[in-house]
């Protein structure tokens, strides 16, 4: 080989070796890395959470990923019931959970001696339900609206006309607007398995205990058929708070007049691009007067955890993208503004807000209305939703 060629063939590989180190330090600034390198698929810290499946979404989000992949995390989550966390699921090499619940979340942070938790975002329990349905429980003194236009559900009566039996076409104006033989009851999911379910509880045995958190086995013991029976005459239920929204969103009134969920789910199905022409205008997001707030906490089990945790907590760009999928931040502003970018009118935060039992008072509850049920539940599965 002759110098000529030799000397032309080193500078090319100069040339090359200085393009490389260009793109690897512009690389690294790009991305927010402190070491010199661009986070790339093997660059980043893996870290395991296991969250309620309400959050999925969130968290498959490419922006959301992107956060955390500036600051070198790479977030891979499963799904499973609050309860399942706080009870069955195996935690094991996991980094944090992200229940729905707050009174599961305490119980995983004692019992895991975590000196600390996050809270980045919490949603109403809500009502999807339908104009007609409105306008029936108006008449009936079920519900009402406010100056603001908002429907709120006084549960005290909805429980009375529950006990009593009563049907909607047995409500005055049925004939014309839902001349339906069906009982007045909300659909929920399964409260062996769901934590909105759980927290239907919550709100029920409040009311039924005269407006006072149950706390004792004799109050329990007072209200527990009742509220035995808001979940057990309902049939068959869902163990996914998405699958009676579903069914609510496909099926329309006849299948689903009044269905319990997160108000999250209806709100960021109206901010969602692909899925909110679903919404349609007679369709009604009613909150239960009182109501519970659902307070997703995160429980670090490790110090990567700790980092998704804060990161959850502080980063003022995962508080907006939280916000695009209904939830509601620590700043109320970031969740008006959101509303506002999809032309829809900001909700007022409940103001008749509870709080839910302890974890063991709520879980004696649930034991005891599972064991009423005819055929008993099938093992859980992992990926079973919140």
């Amino acid at each position: 080989m002759s110098a000529t060629v030799k000397r032309v063939i080193g500078l090319v590989l100069a040339g090359v070796l200085i393009v490389g180190v260009v793109v690897v330090v512009v690389g690294g600034r790009l991305f927010g890395g402190t070491t010199g390198t661009a986070p790339g698929a093997t660059d980043l810290t893996v870290v395991h959470g296991v969250i309620g499946s309400e959050k999925k979404p969130f968290f498959d989000d490419p922006a959301v990923r992107a956060v955390f992949a500036e600051k070198g995390i790479d977030v891979e989550v499963v799904t499973a019931g609050s309860r399942q966390i706080a009870t069955s699921v195996d935690l094991t090499g996991v980094d944090f959970v992200f229940p729905s619940s707050a009174p599961a979340a305490e119980k995983i942070r004692r019992e895991a001696g975590a000196r600390s938790v996050f809270s980045p975002f919490y949603s109403p329990l809500a009502i999807a339900t339908f104009t007609p349905i409105v306008t029936l429980l108006q008449s009936a003194g079920i519900a009402n609206q406010d100056a603001a236009g908002t429907w709120h559900l006084n549960v005290a009566e909805y429980l009375k006309a529950v006990a009593a039996g009563t049907r909607w076409n047995q409500l005055p104006g049925a004939a014309a607007t839902y001349n339906s033989s069906r009982s007045i009851l909300i659909s929920s999911t399964d409260i062996r398995q769901s934590n909105s379910a759980a927290m239907y509880l919550a709100i029920a045995s409040y009311v039924a205990n005269g407006d006072s958190v149950i706390s004792s086995a004799a109050a329990e013991t007072a209200v527990i058929d009742p509220m035995a029976a808001l979940f057990l005459e309902q049939g068959f239920s869902a163990s996914s708070s998405e699958a009676p929204f579903e069914d609510y969103l496909s099926q329309g009134i006849g299948s689903k007049p009044l269905v319990m969920i997160y108000e999250a789910q209806f709100l960021g199905r109206q901010m969602s691009a692909t899925g909110r022409s679903a919404i349609t205008p007679d369709m009604v997001l009613m909150y239960p007067d009182p109501t519970v707030l659902s307070k997703h906490t995160v429980v670090p089990l490790s110090d990567q955890g700790t980092r998704v945790g804060e990161l959850l907590q502080s980063d003022p760009r995962l508080a907006r993208l939280a916000a695009q999928y209904g939830f509601r931040p620590a700043d109320p502003a970031v969740f008006t503004a959101a509303l506002a970018d999809n032309g829809l009118t900001a909700q007022a935060s409940p103001v008749n807000v509870i709080d839910p039992p302890s974890y063991e008072t709520l879980e004696s509850m649930i034991t005891t209305i599972s064991g009423r049920y005819d055929t008993p539940l099938a093992s859980p599965d992992a990926n079973v939703d919140k």
